[in-house]
Formats: structure tokens, C-alpha cells, sequence
């Protein structure tokens, strides 16, 4: 492939994972987390990592976050869960390369999506704990404590697991039913980037 055929294939991926981050396209999961909304920005990503190559994975997702950040900030929400977002989209991204980087088949894609969800889960539960939770109480006057019945511990474990679990299988089904098509009708030829 040349280079003027893959900047082409980042810019165009990069521009329609932007265009599924719009507010509107985005929905919520689960009534009891109504300001987590499952966006499908990761879609066109992957199909860069596995048309492209990981690096051109990451060119992509770094391009939809700025995109992201200059055409729908929405503030604080933005400031403090695009980063976020950003890391959970990568370790889906590597785990699920890592995973069938050597062997494509749709078997090892629905395995590698369960362990990137796990993974990416793991993280982001993390990373409410130590960053999100503190930064919206300070900057957004948000209080997990006095949101949610049963505080923290509540939200985490009815909110943000459940949320982020779901999410990735959701991630997952998408990805395996674009990698069928695709492969079935030779649209664009996935490898072992």
C-alpha cells in the first residue's frame, strides 16, 4: 500500500470515528448511569489497526480525540472522560491485536473482544477511582456520595462495571459483524498488521 493511500485511509477513518462521537449519535446504557453513554468511535479505529497496523490505530484514535475535543467539548464531561476514553480505547485496541494478531478468525476475535472488555473494565474502574471521581467532584461539582445510595462503592459496582462490561461486548459484536461483512465481500482485506 502506498503512503498516499494509507494517509488517505487514516484521514477517512479518522473522520467517520469523529463523526460517531457526535452528542447525538451517542445513547445511554443504563438508566441508573445516564451521563455514561456508549459512543462507537472504536469501530473505524479497529478497522484501521487490522486494514493499517497498531501505530496507525493509535494515529487514528489520537486524531478522533482532538476532533473530538475542538468539535464537541462539552466541558468538563469532555476535559476529564475524554482522556479516559482515550485509555480504554487503547487497551481494548492492543489487547484484542495482541490477541489475534497472528490468526484472524471470528472465534479469536469474540475471545480477544471478552479479554480487551475485561482489560478496559479493569482500568476504567480504576481510573474513576484514582482520577474521574476526584476531578468531577472538584470541577464539576459532581458527588458520587451524594448521587448514588450507597455512595462510591454503589456506583462502581451497579454503574460503572456493568456499563463498561456491556460496552465492550456491544464493541465486540459490532466489530465481529463489520469483520464478516467485510471479509465475506472482500470490501477491505483485514491482516495480521
Amino acid at each position: 500500500m502506498s503512503n498516499t493511500r494509507k494517509m488517505v485511509l487514516i484521514a477517512m477513518l479518522s473522520a467517520i470515528s469523529t463523526l460517531l462521537a457526535a452528542p447525538f449519535l451517542q445513547f445511554v446504557l443504563l438508566p441508573v448511569v445516564d451521563f455514561l453513554k456508549v459512543e462507537l468511535t472504536i469501530l473505524p479505529i479497529l478497522i484501521g489497526v487490522f486494514t493499517l497496523g497498531l501505530g496507525s490505530g493509535f494515529i487514528i484514535l489520537s486524531i478522533r480525540t482532538v476532533l473530538w475535543l475542538l468539535l464537541f467539548n462539552q466541558g468538563p464531561s469532555t476535559w476529564i472522560g475524554l482522556p479516559m476514553n482515550y485509555l480504554a480505547v487503547s487497551v481494548f485496541m492492543v489487547v484484542l491485536w495482541l490477541f489475534i494478531r497472528k490468526k484472524m478468525t471470528t472465534m479469536k476475535l469474540f475471545i480477544g473482544g471478552i479479554l480487551g472488555t475485561v482489560a478496559f473494565t479493569v482500568v476504567m474502574l480504576l481510573m474513576n477511582v484514582i482520577y474521574a471521581i476526584p476531578m468531577y467532584a472538584k470541577f464539576a461539582n459532581f458527588d458520587i456520595n451524594t448521587m448514588f445510595k450507597g455512595g462510591m462503592q454503589v456506583y462502581l459496582l451497579a454503574g460503572v462495571i456493568p456499563f463498561n462490561l456491556i460496552e465492550g461486548i456491544i464493541f465486540t459484536v459490532a466489530f465481529a459483524i463489520i469483520f464478516a461483512v467485510f471479509q465475506r465481500n472482500k470490501v477491505i482485506k483485514f491482516q495480521n498488521a
